[in-house]
Order: C-alpha cells, then structure tokens, then sequence
C-alpha cells in the first residue's frame, strides 16, 4: 500500500511561511488568494496484510512522528501499490515544460 500524507498547521497556529506564499501570490496579480498553509507532503510505501491494517499502522506513525500533533494537523489516503504511477507527471518538471503552450 501506498499512503500519501499531508501536514499542515493547525489554523489556530501562525504560518509565516503561509503568509508570505500568499503575499508573494497576491503581488503577482493573484488577488483571489485569500489564505496559504504551507505543510508538508509524505509518501509512505508499506506491507499491510489489509487496508484497515494499513490504515491503522499510518494513522500511528503519523501520531509518533510524521506530524507534531501540538501544532499540527494530518490527513492521507491509501493507494495500492499497483495503483500508483511508475512516472509522476505532475512532478516531472522536464515534462510539464514540454507540456507548456510557447
């Protein structure tokens, strides 16, 4: 299984990271921005003999140590294994420039 884990502050924490994203959005023309939360992305490959085992394992090591549960709140979802890409398009720079109208 493959679990993809996203991280971000809680909204009661302040994000300086966040509010310059937006800042710097805002100043390029993008005024319908109105809030960033910058966090993290988390990709976690893993044997489980099922998916709530799966589910459960992930949930745990994002309790013990992917997210600071303090300040921090976490969500993902399970994939299996199968399901996911060999090659990630949307992360492959090269192709998103070719992809890109001149």
């Amino acid at each position: 299984m493959i679990a993809h884990v996203i991280v971000v502050p809680k909204p009661v924490v302040n994000d300086p990271q966040g509010t310059t994203v937006r800042q710097g959005l805002r100043a390029l023309g993008f005024a319908e921005v109105t809030d960033v939360r910058v966090g993290k992305y988390i990709e976690v490959t893993l044997d489980a003999a099922s998916a709530d085992e799966a589910h459960d394992r992930v949930e745990e090591m994002c309790r013990k140590l992917l997210a600071n549960r303090v300040i921090e709140d976490f969500r993902f979802d399970l994939l299996p294994a199968a399901a996911e890409p060999k090659n990630r398009p949307a992360l492959d720079r090269r192709r998103r420039r070719e992809e890109e109208p001149a």
